[in-house]
């Protein structure tokens, strides 16, 4: 069993990693810069807001809540039916005339929730919505909720069908300019919270460009670049000249995607031992995907660096058929997507925060993991505007292939490290020891 206090050596070089740290690191030296770590504590600018009064007393919706439960609507004569086949466009309607019965001082223009037609109770969060679209919201926010639309994310969403879907109301929400950021995430009581609407392009509704993506400005930066291989003695046999190659380029790569993950927005801030974690859980499926990514477009061969690929018959004479086969499937769905180049650096981020491994603090990794999730829609949109939703909906599809690779990775590396037939380094072994994180 793989001993849970971290081995010193590798503790040493996430440490030591910060910056362009992996760039001095990728190759054959092993020898690691005394850099000291930056721990970056990203803050939310500071807004001003004002609040919005209700256009109606509590006393005058109730009135209107019960006229709209009638049914002979408004007394035109009309057949009955739900009442959102009475909403008009806008978001104000009259209610009656004096002849219907209705008090003259509830005779007012009614003002309708966005997001379901009910009546609204005021200006919740930004938007006119009605007491129980602004509680579902609220909920939403503080809660961290992440909700799947059982059919096409297109689900209809009024008075009587609200509940039906929870990611389509929630989703609406959003796009009818509910803001975030009006949300009291401390739930301390005592006080209205205050807000305007900000000119931030994401709760406006404009669409963030890749220029203004931060996340995405930052993935691109600290990208590594791809490697060579080490040239080894002719005299070897294949199985081992190539295995001994291959062992050198992960081990390599390793160094590299710490120093990646470094440079990932919010990473640093997480507790040592947690991105120690990260790594050693998620290592194998990191490496896979731009594995796979080099491969494109598939010409039956894996690009393992710029001057080393793998095909089937190499792969059948160093005995790992299975971990290429596993690989060549996941390159004819990654070529299916058509991902672009930000698409993928987001969704490898992803990867890296998408752990089970047990943490110290896993609202830190939430936290994390909603910055880059956020910024992943954010990217998708920008590439493909209105197909944001079913283009990330098949970039998750692909993760469960992801996660089955890591198991081939560490099953072929582990049964080479036992026969020792390659030389294999340290940091290499410790994160194949490392699986009891899972």
């Amino acid at each position: 069993m793989y001993d849970t206090t971290m081995d010193a050596w590798m503790y040493d070089v996430v440490c030591m990693m910060s910056g362009n740290a992996s760039e001095s690191m990728i190759g054959n030296s092993r020898s690691v810069p005394n850099i000291k770590q930056e721990i970056e504590n990203p803050t939310t600018p500071n807004q001003n807001y004002q609040v919005c009064s209700p256009t109606t007393t509590l006393q005058q919706q109730e009135s209107l809540c019960t006229k709209m439960d009638m049914p002979d609507y408004g007394g035109s004569g009309g057949s009955p039916g739900s009442p959102e086949m009475h909403h008009c466009s806008s978001t104000t309607q009259p209610l009656g005339t004096p002849e219907d019965g209705v008090k003259e001082e509830d005779m007012m223009p009614r003002r309708l929730c966005l997001v379901c037609g009910d009546v609204a109770s005021g200006f919740h969060y930004g938007v006119a919505s009605c007491e129980a679209c602004k509680a579902f919201f609220k909920r939403t926010i503080q809660g961290n909720i992440e909700y799947t639309c059982p059919a096409n994310g297109e689900c209809e969403i009024n008075k009587r069908r609200r509940k039906a879907c929870q990611a389509c109301r929630f989703q609406k929400c959003l796009r009818q300019g509910m803001l975030k950021e009006g949300v009291r995430l401390d739930r301390v009581r005592g006080g209205r919270q205050k807000y305007r609407r900000s000119t931030d392009p994401y709760v406006t509704g404009k669409n963030i460009t890749l220029e203004d993506n931060k996340m995405v400005e930052a993935l691109v930066a600290c990208e590594p670049d791809m490697l060579q291989v080490s040239n080894l003695s002719h005299t070897l046999d294949t199985d081992q000249r190539v295995l001994g190659q291959l062992s050198d380029l992960y081990d390599r790569e390793l160094v590299g995607i710490i120093g990646w993950a470094k440079q990932i927005p919010g990473f640093s801030s997480l507790p040592l031992n947690d991105q120690m974690r990260l790594l050693q859980s998620t290592w194998a499926e990191i490496l896979t995907f731009g594995l796979v990514w080099r491969s494109i477009p598939n010409c039956g061969k894996l690009r393992f660096a710029q001057d080393f690929v793998l095909d089937e018959r190499l792969a059948r004479e160093c005995h790992c058929l299975e971990l290429y086969t596993h690989c060549m499937q996941i390159v004819d769905r990654l070529q299916r997507l058509s991902l672009a180049r930000e698409e993928f650096y987001m969704l490898k981020a992803l990867i890296l925060s998408n752990s089970d491994a047990k943490l110290d603090e896993p609202q830190a990794l939430q936290r994390f993991r909603d910055s880059i999730l956020s910024s992943l829609s954010d990217c998708v949109n920008a590439v493909r505007p209105g197909q944001t939703l079913r283009t990330t909906q098949n970039m998750f599809l692909m993760l469960p292939s992801l996660r089955q690779a890591d198991g081939i990775v560490r099953k072929f590396w582990s049964s080479v490290y036992r026969t020792g037939k390659v030389p294999m380094n340290k940091l290499f072994v410790e994160m194949l020891e490392a699986a009891s994180y899972r």
